[in-house]
């Protein structure tokens, strides 16, 4: 019910005691007239709630950051009689949103609605109620849709990066190496040549062919790029400063990600937390992936950072170069970052924040620096 109800619902009450009271045909006149359009009002709105019908629909569940989220309203009713207004409220990343529908009855109408994708991650929009007025405006009926609703995510947009590189003199010829004095993995056997060395000959197969015959073993792959990403909330001086750096992190992973594939380089990257996951690859195709992976973190994981790096130590056999991206510098981390240096691989440390001259951080950058950690600051957009 609305203001104009109670005023209508006054002079309707007054019509009538005017009525009763001195009895003349104007007063019953209104009173009847009144009292028409009040059952009018509430017949139309009543069959106009009872026969809506409204969908949300979302075309295309992934768009990069940056871009544009189409999202579609489509909305249809069966009240013949003529109304005032159909309005739909909906709820959006940026908060409560209204829009309105023609009221034309029996028409299937479909508003298109365009949404921004500010921030990296998984967002919903949701189809929460509508509201049906009258053609007189007495009577606002709301309409409680439930399981609308609809989720979306808005991946990663990598932008330009320099190239990590392997150190000269770890190129991946020493994991290749080690790979080949493995000999619990002979591929298959040759004739011995000049140069060859004497532990790779097969004694006992040599000694029944009555000549020197050597192992040959499977040829490694090359050296994989790690990328190691701080997964905990970012550390910001302003709230509203998270998001930019959860941005900052997905994006610079990717963009790593994307330099190394094109190449036919392998990248691992693993997610540590609750939905431990890992991504591999070694194919420009798999950027996909790992944007989905990425836009899913929720970033809320209570893991300390510096004991992923303790963990990810055994994996530097195979590691020609790794990269990290965090928004927080402390001792642990440090010493995690410069214990992956001393075992060989180059190490880049991305360090996502919006204050790099901070005093505080002086003394880590330093010491990164004296192990050859090669450190580059991302200020997020």
């Amino acid at each position: 019910m609305t203001r104009r109800f109670a005023a209508l619902l006054v002079a309707l009450v007054t019509s009538a005691f005017c009525a009763l009271s001195l009895g003349g045909r104007l007063y019953y006149f209104l009173a009847v007239l009144f009292a028409l359009l009040i059952v009018f009002s509430f017949i139309s709105c009543l069959w106009a709630k009872n026969s809506l019908q409204c969908r949300l629909y979302i075309p295309n569940h992934k768009v990069q950051r940056g871009e544009q989220m189409e999202v579609q309203l489509l909305m249809r009713h069966g009240c013949l009689l003529p109304l005032a207004s159909i309005q739909c409220a909906y709820h959006t990343p940026l908060g409560p949103q209204q829009c309105d529908f023609p009221t034309a009855p029996l028409t299937d109408y479909e508003i298109g609605l365009t949404l921004d994708s500010v921030h990296v991650g998984t967002f919903s929009v949701s189809l929460d109620a509508i509201y049906v007025q009258d053609l007189f405006s007495l009577f606002r009926m709301k309409k409680t849709l439930k399981n609308q609703q609809d989720a979306y995510l808005v991946l990663p947009n990598p932008y330009p990066i320099d190239k990590p590189e392997v150190l000269p003199g770890d190129d991946g010829s020493a994991a290749l190496g080690r790979t080949q004095e493995d000999y619990n993995a002979p591929e298959d056997t040759r004739a011995y040549l000049p140069g060859d060395a004497m532990k790779r000959i097969h004694w006992k197969l040599s000694s029944r062919r009555r000549e020197l015959v050597v192992r040959r073993f499977e040829m490694p792959a090359p050296p994989d790029t790690l990328i190691l990403m701080d997964a905990a909330q970012p550390q910001a001086e302003k709230a509203d400063d998270i998001p930019f750096l959860r941005d900052a992190l997905c994006e610079t992973a990717v963009a790593v990600a994307k330099l190394q594939m094109e190449d036919g380089s392998p990248v691992r990257m693993p997610l540590h937390g609750k939905s431990a996951t890992e991504f591999v690859s070694d194919q420009a195709e798999g950027l996909g992936q790992l944007k989905e992976m990425l836009a899913a973190r929720s970033f809320a994981e209570a893991e300390d950072f510096a004991h992923i790096l303790r963990l990810e130590l055994r994996r530097m056999r195979r590691t020609g170069a790794v990269v990290i991206l965090t928004t927080r510098l402390n001792a642990g981390i440090v010493e995690g970052i410069t214990s992956i240096r001393r075992m060989g691989p180059s190490a880049r440390l991305y360090l996502c924040t919006r204050t790099p001259e901070d005093p505080e951080l002086i003394p880590y950058i330093s010491r990164l620096q004296h192990h050859l950690v090669e450190v580059c600051y991302v200020t997020p957009a």
